[in-house]
């Protein structure tokens, strides 16, 4: 009696996995799957009998390469409209601070957001979604932050929960309200984050929408402070925080986010020394957002050598947003890592797959194939790992497993 469910060879496995050589390649490797779960991973030479023998399905690879399912562990994917009028402002001059404070911005999207209906949010983020998926994202974390009042948000949420059902990846949602001040606290930021710690969060942990609490650290939306109330709100809760920090000004967003415990600090361009060993000490990831720097025309790229140097884990991400990273492509924001942050394409990798997880604390249960984690995986057709990181505008992805099924990518590539 076979004792796997299913079983990929003949082909070559990237397992990912940390402490290992490049990749944590293995030539002429094999998966065996049991429950959802990776039963067996190693050379094909060793399997314990004949292949037909040891699974239920065996898959043949052809030559492809198998690596962990892609994880986008930062995005704003849910919203109603877009901002393409100010992507036009900023090609005249404006900055996106200046647009910010005359009303545009996420105040913008925050108006076209409350106006759409629960079905809306879910049709137009589901076009999106389904690109990312083609390219094999199995695991995406969604933040809301666009309704910036509690029916708005907890509609975020709860879209962002019923994606994930209907197209069958993971889902994990982050509540952003302090992303900015709504019109109707205008003035009155510290009376919007008394909302978010008293009524708000509470109300929305309470419904079991929130996996994780995150906020905008800058000037131009709340400073330490502020932010600090919400985050000892969240720890009251038992929610891990996450935190947009430095993107704009060092403001000493990686610092306070070190001193929660943060699961991530997100953009960190403007990161100092003594933050990035905060986050090395806290085993905080940090998470690389090339897109908003490419759109945002940004010099100053975030420390590398020094995330290196402190062994900081780096996670690449979309950010897909409206108005800063309309990006809906994880492969495209690899290379764009390698080229305007000058990583490895073995950094890449590792920070769409191990990094990612840990940036979303579910390192123990996927990010690398080993033995134990959820089966999700992509096959590619490659030749090599760091294909996935050199090409323009090719998604090669040949096979997504999820959970130990195979996804149809037919309506993902028709889309």
């Amino acid at each position: 009696m076979a004792q796997w469910d299913s079983l990929w060879i003949d082909g070559h496995v990237a397992t990912m996995a940390r402490g290992t050589k490049p990749y944590g390649a293995i030539r002429d490797g094999a998966v065996a799957v049991h429950d959802g779960r990776i039963a067996w991973v190693g050379p094909q030479s060793d399997l314990p009998d004949e292949p037909k023998r040891c699974a239920e399905s065996v898959h043949s690879l052809g030559g492809a390469w198998l690596t962990p399912g892609l994880i986008d562990c930062h995005t704003h994917i849910i919203f109603a409209g877009n901002r393409s009028a100010e992507f036009e402002a900023r090609r005249t001059g404006a900055t996106y601070a200046e647009i910010a404070r005359l009303g545009g911005g996420i105040l913008g999207t925050v108006a076209a957001t409350r106006a759409a209906s629960e079905e809306a949010l879910i049709s137009s983020a589901r076009e999106r979604l389904l690109s990312l998926i083609a390219e094999g994202v199995t695991t995406l974390e969604i933040k809301s932050g666009y309704g910036l009042d509690l029916d708005t948000e907890r509609r975020m949420l709860r879209a962002a929960r019923d994606l994930g059902r209907q197209l069958g990846i993971s889902v994990r949602t982050t509540y952003l309200g302090a992303h900015a001040v709504p019109p109707e606290f205008a003035g009155r930021a510290d009376d919007y984050v008394e909302f978010i710690c008293d009524e708000a969060l509470p109300a929305l942990a309470a419904e079991g929408l929130i996996d994780a609490v995150d906020a905008f650290c800058e000037p131009i939306a709340f400073d330490a402070a502020q932010v600090e109330r919400v985050f000892r709100r969240a720890s009251e809760l038992k929610l891990p925080v996450k935190l947009h920090a430095d993107q704009l000004s060092d403001s000493g967003g990686a610092l306070l986010a070190a001193r929660h415990s943060a699961l991530s600090a997100d953009h960190l361009e403007y990161a100092n020394a003594i933050g990035v060993e905060a986050l090395a000490t806290a085993g905080t990831t940090a998470v690389l957002l090339p897109g908003a720097f490419y759109t945002l025309d940004e010099t100053r790229r975030p420390p590398v050598d020094d995330f290196r140097r402190q062994g900081v884990p780096m996670a690449i991400a979309t950010d897909c947003n409206p108005g800063t990273s309309p990006a809906v492509s994880l492969l495209l924001m690899m290379n764009m890592a390698c080229q305007l942050f000058r990583l490895t394409p073995a950094e890449c990798l590792a920070g769409v797959t191990e990094c990612a997880a840990r940036a979303l604390g579910l390192e123990g249960d996927r990010g690398t194939l080993e033995r134990g984690k959820r089966a999700d995986m992509v096959a590619w057709n490659i030749a090599e790992p760091a294909e996935l990181s050199y090409w323009l505008g090719r998604n090669p992805a040949t096979q997504i497993v999820v959970n130990g099924k195979c996804l149809d990518l037919h309506p993902m590539r028709a889309h």
